[in-house]
């Protein structure tokens, strides 16, 4: 598993129990905690998936377009 995906599963699993809470009509101090901790877990998630070193084998230029052919910067 790479490194910058642990998070994205994490937070996953958090919204997955948060939801499943709700839906259950548990203590709504649980509910509220987890709700409370969960822009902390976002922010953590997002610094990882962005600081993650991913390789690139486009530029935004090469291919910023790709819905149709003939379009983009290459069709002019």
């Amino acid at each position: 598993m790479k490194n910058y995906l642990f998070p994205v599963y994490v937070m996953t699993a958090v919204l997955l129990i948060y939801v499943t809470m709700v839906t259950m009509e548990l203590s709504t101090a649980l509910i509220l905690f987890v709700f409370s901790l969960s822009p902390i877990g976002m922010l953590w998630m997002v610094y990882q998936v962005l600081r993650a070193e991913v390789p690139v084998k486009h530029t935004f230029e090469e291919r910023w377009y790709e819905d149709e052919q003939g379009q983009g910067p290459q069709a002019q």
